[in-house]
């Protein structure tokens, strides 16, 4: 996780900013579902009116609401309205209304209670009040108990119910019946849930507003069209963030990608065999493609998804908190639930993450070999087998990411049932606390959604649980190719050489591969000096191209130095040893461009005489002048469409055109018919007769007139001189000159000499 992180930093600024709009988007989104439950508790059940105090109200009212007021109650009702002719107009701002209507709203409760009691209950209360008989009282009409106790009660009808307004007895009552009656009403308050509370203030706000002439149902229309804008906007706000958000993020990603591309290019470029070694080519691919594709996802994914989830969370878990519904601990149930269940569809597919990477990078290295090497493949007629084997490894690729794929094909199905679930037992449960008065419908409705945003957010985090796994492979194996200590490289203080000559030494020089336990070269000692030709001849894998790749330093030397000028080419810097170098290498190596790009690809300001002059030398004008467009004339990739010599004799110029004091022919000629290989090392003499030549050849008659022949058997120096004396000198030399040219050739003759 570190290992992704740390390639945010660059971009931090960008990042503060996405986490800014992130909390924009979630403000908007964690306000949308309270609107939703105001618009349903407020707009709709409480015909838009929010509070238990009245806007207006008839003066009868007014005095009748306070024979039900202590006398601090009174002071803050009458202090709360501005009286104008018979109606009272409320006069202190919506924030007082909220705390004043907590305070008042017992005796506003008690006076809308008393306001419309069933007949039946008036009769049993008056009968308690009177101490008679309620099998009396019940025979009696409501006027002739009114007319009883001198009180003319008003009654009204709704749904076949009688109602009595009871609230013209109290002005009559001592102040200890009522307070009796408060007492009482407190007790069913506490009985009852705040949600009933509210909603009967409200209702008698609305019905006192109604009778002062207040319109309700534009109050109630201003009300949701105001509420409904309000969310529109939101919305849109919630839109905006969102996109700056994916525009930052996808950004970012790319960025992380182009810079990892970059770095590890430029590190890779600078590897020398040693490391190129270790890491296969196929995989060095894979780590700078798909691999990279990874970071760049989960990095964008990061930003767009796991920031938001905690963001997003801990803001539902806060508004989940203020609804005060009781019901926190379904919430829990769900987050366990879906943890226990995401848990184990890591544990389960979490091994096959970690083994696709390696699959990946097995497909990848046994096409990239079938495709290399297709021609051989058809020569022996190995088709079916390489099949076989690209089957076998595809195979098994496909069946990883079968099995993880079917893994997670259960996540989302098996998260939508919880989902699902969780909302079932929250209607369960809230239907209760609904029917018990504790909750309001609009509270519910919010409590679901901000429950599924909680849920979601667990499910953004789990879900990247299982993504960044897979990444952290990815970034661990770009980090080992980044991190990856380059064993050839320039000294901190290099030593500047002014004026270059060419003089190549090797003082007692021995190598070993990294790992291995054995020298390839072992005691190298010699001297190639400008002007001369130094030839390294051998059997196969003595150590003859080793040897060279150690002058080029593509290789450093275990023991002993290996020399320029003097000085030991540790202490030179690379470009400038390199510089100086004209190699061509035993396997010709051509890029895709054009024919003069290649030539100049070591001197990029050889004139056109001089590239042409590079290939006149090394035999390849005859077929350059044969294509249509001559020197501008296409080379494929890899130099696919010339044949070995052609590409070898390009490879050749290329290394002329940049005109270096030294040369290094790695086996070269190899490829060359004898005509070719004569008449290329005549052209060259010319070039070369002040610089240092160094030839490997297997054939003897390459050589055959080098200033100095090093024969190498078994890693160490098995002869040195000229072509006469090792014919007399080194038994090794004598034997390869055998196996190549006949006796008279070599000039044997008499059996001493044999």
């Amino acid at each position: 996780m570190g290992k992704i992180l740390k390639n945010l930093v660059p971009y931090y600024k960008s990042v503060i900013v996405i986490l800014l709009f992130l909390i924009l988007q979630a403000w908007c989104d964690l306000a949308l579902p309270q609107y939703t439950s105001d618009i349903i508790d407020v707009g709709i059940q409480n015909s838009g009116v929010k509070y238990a105090m009245p806007q207006k109200i008839t003066e009868e009212e007014f005095q009748i609401a306070e024979n039900f007021m202590t006398d601090e109650e009174k002071n803050i009702w009458e202090d709360s309205y501005e009286q104008n002719a018979d109606i009272y107009e409320i006069n202190i701002k919506e924030s007082k209304i909220k705390s004043r209507s907590k305070k008042l709203s017992m005796a506003l409760l008690m006076n809308f209670s008393m306001s419309g009691v069933k007949e039946n209950e008036f009769k049993r209360q008056m009968a308690s009040q009177m101490q008679a008989d309620e099998k009396e009282l019940e025979a009696m009409s409501v006027e002739e108990i009114g007319k009883m106790l001198g009180i003319t009660f008003n009654t009204y009808e709704t749904d076949g119910e009688t109602y009595v307004d009871m609230r013209q007895m109290v002005s009559m009552m001592p102040e200890e019946a009522v307070s009796s009656m408060r007492e009482s009403m407190e007790e069913k308050v506490n009985v009852m849930g705040d949600s009933i509370v509210s909603s009967m203030g409200i209702a008698y706000a609305v019905k006192c507003d109604k009778e002062a002439g207040v319109d309700i149902d534009s109050i109630q229309k201003n009300y949701l069209w105001t509420a409904g804008l309000k969310m529109l906007v939101i919305a849109l706000i919630m839109g905006v963030a969102t996109v700056v958000v994916g525009f930052f993020a996808a950004r970012i990603g790319a960025g992380i990608g182009r810079d990892l591309r970059s770095r590890i290019f430029t590190q890779v470029v600078g590897f020398s065999n040693a490391e190129m070694d270790r890491f296969s080519t196929a995989s060095l691919i894979t780590r700078s493609t798909n691999d990279v594709q990874q970071i760049q996802l989960v990095s964008t994914m990061l930003l767009r998804m796991v920031a938001y989830a905690p963001i997003l969370g801990i803001g539902g878990i806060i508004k989940v908190a203020s609804t005060k519904s009781g019901m926190g601990w379904v919430i829990a149930l769900a987050v366990v639930i879906i943890l226990i269940y995401i848990g184990t569809l890591v544990i389960v597919s979490m091994p096959r993450f970690k083994k696709m990477q390696v699959l990946v990078d097995k497909v990848n290295l046994i096409a990239r070999e079938i495709l290399t090497g297709l021609s051989v493949i058809r020569a022996f007629g190995r088709e079916d087998k390489e099949e076989e084997r690209f089957d076998e490894a595809n195979t098994e690729l496909t069946g990883t990411m079968l099995f993880v794929n079917r893994v997670m094909t259960f996540m989302m199905p098996g998260m939508m049932f919880i989902m699902y679930g969780v909302s079932v037992l929250i209607i369960w449960v809230a239907a209760h606390r609904i029917d018990g008065g504790h909750m309001q419908v609009g509270t519910m409705t919010a409590f679901i959604t901000y429950s599924m945003m909680i849920v979601m957010s667990f499910l953004m985090m789990t879900v990247m649980s299982i993504i960044l796994p897979r990444a952290g492979v990815a970034a661990e194996r770009i980090d080992e190719v980044i991190h990856t200590e380059v064993t050839v490289k320039d000294t901190e203080n290099p030593v500047e050489i002014e004026d270059t000559k060419g003089i190549v030494e090797f003082d007692n020089v021995s190598f070993k591969y990294p790992g291995a336990k054995e020298n390839v070269l072992s005691n190298i000692s010699f001297k190639a000096m400008p002007g001369k030709t130094t030839a390294i001849i051998g059997s196969t894998g003595c150590g003859k191209s080793t040897l060279v790749n150690l002058i080029v330093r593509l290789y450093d030397v275990t023991e002993g130095k290996t020399k320029v000028d003097g000085v030991d080419i540790r202490d030179i810097r690379l470009k400038e040893l390199r510089d100086g170098i004209g190699y061509v290498p035993q396997k010709a190596v051509l890029f895709s461009g054009t024919i003069a790009d290649n030539l100049k690809f070591g001197n990029e300001n050889a004139t056109d005489d001089e590239v042409k002059s590079a290939a006149e030398i090394a035999q390849a004008v005859d077929f350059i002048e044969d294509k249509e467009e001559k020197y501008n004339s296409h080379i494929a990739q890899g130099g696919s469409n010339v044949s070995g010599g052609q590409k070898q004799r390009l490879s050749i110029a290329r290394a002329i055109a940049k005109n270096p004091k030294i040369f290094i022919f790695d086996d070269s000629f190899s490829a060359l018919d004898m005509k070719t290989d004569a008449a290329l090392r005549k052209a060259l003499e010319p070039k070369v007769k002040d610089k240092t030549v160094i030839i490997v050849a297997q054939r003897i008659s390459t050589i055959l007139n080098a200033d100095e022949i090093i024969v190498l058997d078994e890693g160490g120096i098995a002869g040195k001189g000229t072509h006469k004396d090792l014919l007399k000198n080194c038994e090794a030399y004598l034997q390869i000159a055998k196996s190549q040219l006949s006796e008279k050739e070599l000039g044997l003759t008499g059996k001493e000499e044999l």
